[in-house]
C-alpha cells in the first residue's frame, strides 16, 4: 500500500477520528470533483483491502472457531450437570436441618412430657371430648384408651382424578388415628361436623404434592388402593400438617416397640403341630417377604438423581428396570409403597428432562438420529405415545425452519429443486428413523402418515407460493411439478406413498394454471386470426426453415416436409403453423401435470383452444369468394384435421392411457372441404 493509503489508514483508525469534521474539512481543500472522486476511490479501495484480510483472518481462524463452539456446547453440558448437583447438595442440606430440627423437637417434647406428663394428657383428652360433641355419629371413638388429641384443623378436600374441589372437611389427628369429618350444611345445635371416615396410622402413608400453580399447599393421604388430595389454608398450615403427622408416626412406633420390649415374657408355648395334610401352611407377612434390604435399593433415589444430573438416562432407566424385576410378583406393602413413591418422583423428573430434550426448543442440528437416545428412553419408561408426539413435533420444527432458511432464488426451479432436495430428503430420514426407534410400536405408524401429511401442507404450501403464485409460464411450472413428483415417488422405497397426497393439495392450483395458459392461447389465436390474410409463409434463409422443420418434428409431426416449398417458402399459413406450435406445447406441458383429478379440465381446455382454430377454418371457407385464396384455405384444414389432431389425439392416449372420445368426435364433426375444378365443393 502507498504512503497515501497507509496515512489515510491511520487517520481513520485513530480513536478521536470524527467523520463529520473530516469530510468538512476535506470539501474545504478540494479544488473540485474530480478531488473528491480520487478521494473517494481511495477509501473504497481500503474498504476492500479491509474486507479482503477479514476474509483471510475468518478462513485463517475458522477452525479456531470451531474449537470454541465446541468448548462453549462442553461447558454448557458442564454448567447444566453443576447445576443438578448444587440443587442435590441444597436437598441435602435441607434434610440435614429438617432432621436437626427434628431431633430438637423430639427432646423438648420428651421434657415436657416429663415435667407434666398427666396434667398434657388429660388436657388432651379434654380438649377431644369437646371437640367430638361437635361431630355426628363418632361417640365410640373415646371408648379406646389413651387416645388423645394431637392437631386437628380445616382443609380443603380436592378429587385425585381432575383436581376439582369436592368438599370443606375437618381433620382431628390423634396419636393413633386420623379422623376426617364434613361440614354440615344445616347444622343443628353444637353439632357442626359428620363423621367421615377414620384412617388408623399405620394404615396410610403422608406424600407431599409439589406446587403446581394453580395447585398449591397440597398433601396426599395414600391408603391402598385408594388416595385422598387434601389443601391446607396456606404453606405453613401445609408444612406444619406434614410434619406433626410424620412426627405423630413415629411416636406410635417408637412406643409400640417400646411397649413390646417392657413386657415381661411368659412361659413359651409348645406350638400345636396339625396332622391333618390337607392345612395349608399360614401365608407370612409382606413385610418380611419383600426384602429391601440391599444396598443398591437403599442408595437407589439418589442414584436416580445423579444420573439425572449427569444426563445418564441409560443408566436411569437401567436401575429402574433392575427395580422393577426385582419386585415383580411381591405383594405391597407399606415400605414398598413408599419406595415406589420416591422412585416415582424421580420418574417424573427423568421424564421432564427427556421431554425437554426433544422439545423444539432444543437445537434442531444433528438430524433425526440426534434424538434416538431420548426417545428410545422415553419408550423403555412406557411412554411411546408422548415419545412420538415429541419426535413428530420436533421433526416438524426442524423441517420448518429449514425451509424458512432456504434462500429464494431469482430461478424458480432452481429454488423449487433445492426446496424438494432439503425436504425429501429430511422426511426420507426422518421415515427411517421413525421405522428404527418405533419398529416395536405399531400403533405409532398412523401418527407418522398424520405427522406425513402435515408437513406435505408445508411443503406444498412454499411450493404453491414460489410457482404459482409469482405467475410463472406454464412449462416452468410443469417442470417444477415433475421434479417434486419423481422426489415423491423416492418414498416409496420405504414403503411411503405421498403422492395422492401431493397431487390432492396441488390439484387447485395446477387447475388454475391450465385454464389461465388455455384463456391466453385462445386470445393469441383469436387475435391472429382477426388479422389474417391467408398468404403462404416466407421464412428468408434456409436455416429458419430448417428450424421449423425441427421444432415440427419435435411436437411429433413428422410429415411437416410435404408443406414446404422451393426458396424457403412454406404451404401454410402463419396463424396455423403458429397455433399448431402454442397447442402441442400446451399439451407437452398438460400431460406433465396430468393426473386423474385433472382429466375432464385438461381435456376441455384442449378441446376449447382447438375449436378456435376449427371455427375460424370453416368460417374463412364460408366466407371466401376467391377459388385460389379459397383451395389455400382448405390446404390449411387439411393440415390442421388430418396431420395436426390425430397428433393431439395419439400422444394425449399415449400420455393419459386412455383415448379423447371429445376430441374424435369434434375431428370427425368438423371435417373441411376440397375444391373440385368445377368450382364445387365436396366433403374430405
Amino acid at each position: 500500500m502507498s504512503d497515501t493509503g497507509n496515512r489515510l489508514r491511520k487517520l481513520l483508525e485513530s480513536p478521536n477520528f470524527d467523520p463529520q469534521s473530516y469530510v468538512k474539512q476535506l470539501s474545504q481543500q478540494s479544488d473540485g470533483d474530480r478531488d473528491l472522486q480520487e478521494h473517494r476511490q481511495k477509501i473504497q479501495t481500503l474498504a476492500d483491502e479491509t474486507a479482503q484480510n477479514l476474509k483471510k483472518n475468518v478462513y485463517k481462524n475458522y477452525r479456531q472457531f470451531i474449537e470454541t463452539a465446541k468448548e462453549i456446547s462442553y461447558l454448557e453440558s458442564e454448567m447444566y450437570q453443576l447445576s443438578h448437583i448444587l440443587t442435590e447438595q441444597k436437598s441435602i442440606m435441607e434434610s440435614i436441618t429438617q432432621s436437626l430440627l427434628s431431633t430438637d423437637k423430639d427432646e423438648t417434647a420428651k421434657e415436657m412430657l416429663t415435667a407434666f406428663p398427666k396434667e398434657t394428657e388429660e388436657v388432651k383428652q379434654r380438649t377431644l371430648t369437646t371437640l367430638l360433641e361437635k361431630v355426628e355419629g363418632c361417640k365410640n371413638i373415646m371408648e379406646t384408651p389413651g387416645r388423645y388429641l394431637v392437631y386437628n384443623g380445616d382443609l380443603l378436600e380436592y378429587d385425585v382424578d381432575n383436581m376439582s374441589q369436592i368438599q370443606k372437611v375437618h381433620a382431628f389427628l390423634m396419636n393413633d388415628c386420623l379422623l376426617i369429618a364434613t361440614w354440615l350444611a344445616n347444622r343443628r345445635g353444637a353439632v357442626k361436623y359428620k363423621y367421615n371416615a377414620l384412617y388408623d396410622l399405620e394404615s396410610f402413608a403422608v406424600v407431599n404434592v409439589k406446587d403446581n400453580p394453580p395447585m398449591k399447599d397440597m398433601f396426599k393421604i395414600l391408603m391402598f388402593p385408594d388416595s385422598r388430595i387434601f389443601k391446607a389454608e396456606n404453606s405453613k398450615i401445609k408444612k406444619e400438617w406434614l410434619e406433626i403427622l410424620e412426627e405423630t408416626k413415629k411416636n406410635k412406633v417408637a412406643k409400640e416397640k417400646h411397649k413390646k420390649e417392657e413386657e415381661v415374657p411368659t412361659s413359651p408355648v409348645r406350638q400345636e403341630v396339625s396332622t391333618n395334610p390337607f392345612d395349608d401352611d399360614e401365608p407370612l407377612d409382606s413385610e418380611e417377604l419383600v426384602d429391601l434390604s440391599p444396598e443398591w435399593i437403599q442408595e437407589l433415589p439418589e442414584d436416580l438423581d445423579v444420573c439425572i444430573a449427569q444426563r445418564d438416562f441409560e443408566g436411569a432407566v437401567d436401575l429402574l428396570d433392575k427395580l422393577n424385576e426385582y419386585l415383580k410378583e411381591q405383594p405391597v406393602s407399606p415400605r414398598v409403597k413408599e419406595l415406589r413413591g420416591k422412585v416415582d418422583e424421580r420418574v417424573r423428573q427423568l421424564t421432564e428432562v427427556l421431554v425437554f430434550e426433544l422439545s423444539p426448543d432444543r437445537s434442531l442440528r444433528g438430524g433425526p438420529k440426534a434424538t434416538r437416545r431420548a426417545v428410545s428412553q422415553l419408550i423403555r419408561l412406557g411412554q411411546s405415545t408422548k415419545a412420538c408426539e415429541l419426535f413428530l413435533k420436533n421433526r416438524a420444527a426442524a423441517v420448518q425452519t429449514a425451509i424458512r432458511q432456504l434462500r429464494i432464488e431469482g430461478a424458480t426451479l432452481l429454488y423449487i429443486q433445492k426446496l424438494c432436495n432439503i425436504f425429501f430428503t429430511s422426511l426420507l430420514e426422518t421415515a427411517k428413523e421413525f421405522e428404527t426407534d418405533f419398529a416395536g410400536n405399531t400403533g405409532c405408524y398412523s401418527a407418522f402418515v398424520v405427522w406425513s401429511r402435515s408437513v406435505m401442507k408445508m411443503f406444498v404450501d412454499a411450493f404453491s407460493k414460489q410457482v404459482f403464485d409469482s405467475k410463472e409460464s406454464l412449462s416452468t411450472a410443469a417442470e417444477c411439478v415433475k421434479f417434486a413428483s419423481e422426489h415423491c415417488k423416492q418414498l416409496s422405497e420405504i414403503g411411503l406413498d405421498l403422492t395422492f397426497i401431493l397431487q390432492s393439495l396441488l390439484v387447485k392450483d395446477i387447475r388454475a394454471a391450465l385454464q389461465s395458459q388455455k384463456d391466453i392461447i385462445i386470445e393469441a389465436t383469436r387475435h391472429r386470426n382477426s388479422e389474417e390474410m391467408w398468404r403462404r409463409m416466407n421464412l428468408m434463409t434456409p436455416e429458419a426453415l430448417a428450424k421449423l422443420k425441427d421444432e415440427m418434428r419435435s411436437c411429433g409431426i413428422g410429415s411437416f416436409d410435404q408443406y414446404t416449398g422451393e426458396d424457403c417458402w412454406v404451404n401454410l399459413s402463419y396463424t396455423i403453423v403458429a397455433f399448431t406450435k402454442q397447442m402441442m406445447a400446451f399439451l407437452e406441458e398438460g400431460l406433465k401435470l396430468y393426473f386423474p383429478e385433472l382429466h375432464m379440465v385438461f381435456l376441455e381446455s384442449l378441446r376449447e383452444i382447438i375449436l378456435v382454430a376449427v371455427q375460424h377454418v370453416d368460417y374463412s371457407l364460408r366466407c371466401e369468394q376467391e377459388t385460389e385464396k379459397k383451395a389455400f384455405i382448405l390446404q390449411n384444414a387439411s393440415f390442421l384435421h388430418e396431420t395436426v389432431l390425430p397428433v393431439v389425439e395419439r400422444r394425449f392416449e399415449e400420455g393419459v392411457g386412455k383415448p379423447a372420445k371429445q376430441l374424435q368426435d369434434l375431428r370427425k364433426s368438423s371435417r373441411p372441404v376440397r375444391v373440385n375444378p368445377d368450382s364445387t365443393m365436396s366433403v374430405v
